[in-house]
């Protein structure tokens, strides 16, 4: 039987694997070249601490050491619970059936694997980590007397660190990559250190992980698609009008704000689930901002340009194509919160009719509690970055995606160290990430008003706490009627914090709150049937109140805002086609860093 089970074992050509290990050879030390270059070009980057986490980690310490019987309660509780899981082990090689001590949160992919529930010894290597997990977790909970602000970094970074040392991240412990190192011979790991090294060339010596194959994409072709036409253009915005496909089409336009974090293509991947052909095919005339990608020339652009030179400019563009004084309008994210800022510069210039409906889409306008993305959000945090963006004109946008992985580092991060390094596969061909990683960059001036004005001031919500174009914006002056869709396990605007929004406004205010995250929970077209959303028309104070009393829905949200956008859409009349010399999606959005 040995010997049967020795003859399956494939084994590698040793010529080809020392060819193949010379050229990666090569590579590797051409990657160390480049590192040490770059090191050399920025002397004493590596070395910073610009998040502040060795005083974090340094006062969380101090604390626990004042609390001994606290800490030694934990270790206490980790020790029993060590002895145990030795005794179930025990038990299961004996032939017992034993109820596991502890087990993976349900939708915790990276125990999928058969082997981590079958196998005694993976069994019992999963179990140790995730009772040491919540050890580590329960006793960084636990310390009193830190600032909330420094108790959330830690928390924060104390998970990443936990995640980082799950046994599924290394070789020998994860059956899934032993399995397949048998079965090819090693063969996945020779892929995995090509794959690795292929991502340390991509990021010039710093590892940019690929999530999908690039190759597989291209914009204006297979993602981005939707037939239009750039018919407008200033140094921050190309303004795409989409070609009608309905018989009449409604009165108002449609303007759509995107973040300029990302690009506009999330809301127009594939015909399947592209808001905008959706959109269209309802009968819309809908425009599309594309934002530029920003280099050193546009450093002093500030959040006042982007108002003044991106929806105001295209809402003047879009009154002298359509002939029509009034538009609706959507806003997403950051292009919410500018919407927003909109809406009140408007109402304080007495020109809020120029606007029917707004509508945000996953949009924080108070800032009280922005989630996770606000361990990231501190004076030293963000003199660090002034300086950095000081240097360059800009924020780089691997810094910006860096910092949104994290946010779902086992998804973003680890997955893919798995997938790619450990079983040596190349990335699936998924639209969605290849457009999380076509990033792009922020100009200084605008992301340093952004970041302080709005996250670490949060005084958007104040009536006159910022000013934009001599007009002091005071939200609660807005009667616009306002629509707000959420997601309910959003990490990046959390919905408990955009409802808060809902309470700025004076006019009507419809607020939906819609299944899954930031992306998924908004392109859900109504075709695939996913997720469903809840509704109340009630707006109590509250966003757990609000949610006791709301009523689910099954399938897409998209079919809610359309019903409530009709009664701002205006009457029917003839298709508008659209007029320009370049065809959607243009060019700024083809510009990658």
């Amino acid at each position: 039987m040995a010997d049967q089970q020795g003859s399956d074992l494939k084994l590698l050509d040793p010529t080809v694997l020392g060819r193949t290990m010379t050229e990666l050879a090569d590579r590797g030390q051409a990657v160390v070249g480049a590192l040490l270059a770059n090191q050399a070009a920025h002397p004493g980057a590596s070395m910073t601490d610009p998040l502040g986490l060795g005083s974090a980690f340094y006062e969380m310490s101090a604390r626990l050491a004042a609390d001994p019987l606290g800490l030694a309660r934990a270790n206490l509780d980790l020790w029993q619970n060590t002895m145990s899981l030795w005794q179930n082990a025990t038990l299961q090689v004996l032939g017992a059936e034993v109820k596991p001590l502890v087990e993976p949160e349900k939708g915790d992919r990276r125990f999928k694997d058969e082997a981590w529930t079958e196998h005694t010894v993976f069994d019992f290597i999963k179990q140790a980590y995730l009772l040491s997990a919540r050890w580590m977790q329960t006793v960084v909970h636990n310390v009193d007397g830190l600032d909330p602000h420094t108790a959330e970094k830690v928390d924060f970074f104390t998970r990443q660190m936990i995640d980082a040392l799950a046994p599924s991240n290394f070789l020998l412990t994860n059956p899934e990559a032993l399995r397949e190192t048998l079965e090819s011979g090693g063969e996945n790991l020779v892929r995995g250190m090509e794959n690795l090294l292929h991502d340390l060339e991509r990021g010039k010596g710093q590892l940019r992980i690929s999530m999908t194959d690039e190759s597989a994409f291209t914009v204006g072709e297979n993602v981005a698609g939707t037939p239009g036409k750039v018919v407008f253009k200033n140094a921050l915005l190309e303004l795409i009008q989409y070609t009608p496909t309905t018989e009449t089409v409604h009165r108002r336009p449609l303007l759509i704000v995107p973040p300029w974090i990302n690009k506009y293509y999330i809301l127009d991947l594939r015909p399947k689930n592209s808001f905008v052909k959706w959109a269209v095919d309802q009968g819309h005339t809908v425009f599309m901002i594309s934002w530029v990608n920003p280099d050193a020339s546009l450093r002093d652009k500030g959040f006042e340009d982007y108002m003044l030179e991106g929806p105001l400019a295209a809402l003047d563009a879009i009154r002298e194509i359509t002939g029509e004084p009034d538009a609706n309008i959507i806003g997403y994210c950051l292009g919410g919160t500018l919407t927003g800022c909109l809406l009140a510069w408007l109402t304080r210039r007495g020109e809020a009719h120029r606007l029917a409906s707004a509508t945000h889409f996953t949009t924080m306008l108070d800032f009280t509690e922005p989630g996770e993305l606000g361990v990231f959000i501190d004076e030293p945090t963000l003199q660090y970055l002034e300086g950095q963006m000081n240097k360059n004109g800009y924020l780089d946008g691997s810094e910006m995606a860096g910092t949104f992985n994290l946010l779902r580092s086992n998804d973003l991060i680890w997955s893919f160290v798995i997938n790619n390094y450990l079983l040596g596969k190349d990335p699936f061909p998924f639209d969605l990430l290849y457009w999380n990683a076509d990033n792009t960059r922020m100009p200084a001036a605008m992301h340093s008003f952004y970041l302080r004005k709005m996250y670490l001031e949060n005084i958007l919500r104040e009536p006159g706490g910022i000013t934009l174009a001599g007009e002091p914006i005071d939200l609660r002056l807005v009667q616009t009627p306002a629509y707000f869709v959420s997601c309910r396990e959003d990490h990046i605007a959390p919905w408990r914090t955009t409802y808060f929004g809902t309470h700025l406004y004076q006019g009507p205010v419809r607020f939906v709150l819609a299944a899954s995250g930031h992306i998924a929970g908004v392109v859900n077209p109504p075709v695939a049937n996913k997720y469903g959303f809840w509704t109340n028309t009630a707006l109590p104070p509250k966003p757990e109140a609000w949610l006791e009393a709301a009523e689910r829905h099954d399938g897409s949200w998209w079919t809610d805002w359309n019903a409530w956008v009709q009664a701002y859409a205006g009457d029917p009349v003839a298709p508008r086609v659209p007029q320009g010399e370049v065809d959607a999606p243009g060019t700024y959005v083809t510009v990658r860093v």
